[in-house]
Formats: C-alpha cells, structure tokens, sequence
C-alpha cells in the first residue's frame, strides 16, 4: 500500500491491520514517534493525518487515507527548526523528553487550527501525557510560538 508521509510517497509492505506507529518506525524508519502506552491514551505516538492529530498507535496502517506528518518533517531543509520546536527549547519544556514529539506535533495542530490559543483552548488540545508535568512551560511554548508565527 502507499502512504503520502510528509510529502512523499511511500510504498509499505505491511498487514493492513498493524498500527501506524509500527510501519512509521520498523518500516519506513521514521523514529521520532514514539511508542507510549499502545492504547492511545499518552499521545506520545502523536502524528498529524491531513493537520488533524492521530494517536498513530491506535489506527490501522491499511486505514491511513490521506497525508501523514511526522515530527521528522518541521526542521526545514535549511536545518532551522519549526517555531514550536524552538519554543520548546526556550522554554525548557522537555525533561525526559520521551513524549515531546508527540506533544510538539499536538501543539503544532493546535496552532494551525487556532493561531491565537486561550489557555483553556491549549488545555482542551493537549491530551498528552507528560510524566514530568511540564504542562505549565508546555503552555507557556504554545502561547510564545503563537506570537512569534502571527507576528502579534
């Protein structure tokens, strides 16, 4: 089967019925999303399935329809990284850092559905689970890339 993954086209050998999470990572190579609880509860395997964030852990590779993207896709090719990513590391979101991939590709969503969050907007969107509660920097990056990709 093809799967368009960040742009490109990509042929994936796989039973229909394996996770998307696996042919990211065993298949096609893509290791930045990583595998949390398997039940799409932690959101640490957060993709984005045509700009609408996906727990890739939980939906079937033969049901992808549409463009996936994957954290390995916001550094530009010009090496500079996507303004949520900086913030993270302004804001020193990430301690563990296991599921920040997850976390910055839910909040890059966010920001393409709501440029401007309210805290209670970044509350409903960030379902992830982070074991080292940097959930208020987490909010705190949010709100600073929002400004700096709006320019407000």
């Amino acid at each position: 089967m093809n799967i368009t993954i960040n742009g490109t086209t990509v042929s994936v050998e796989a039973d229909p019925d394996m996770p998307l999470l696996w042919a990211l990572r065993d298949i096609v190579g893509l290791t930045g999303t990583k595998f949390g609880c398997g039940i799409a509860a932690c959101g640490a395997c957060t993709v984005l399935i045509d700009g609408e964030p996906v727990r890739s852990c939980s939906i079937p590779v033969g049901d992808v329809s549409g463009q996936v993207t994957t954290i390995e896709s916001l550094e530009t090719a010009e090496g500079k990284l996507h303004m949520v990513q900086q913030a993270w590391i302004d804001h020193q979101v990430a301690q563990c850092g296991y599921c920040q991939p997850g976390q910055i590709m839910a909040a890059v969503a966010l920001l393409q559905q709501k440029p401007h969050p309210t805290d209670a907007d970044i509350d409903e969107a960030m379902s992830n689970l982070c074991r080292c509660g940097t959930y208020p920097r987490i909010r705190a990056a949010i709100h600073d890339a929002a400004k700096k990709m709006t320019g407000a």
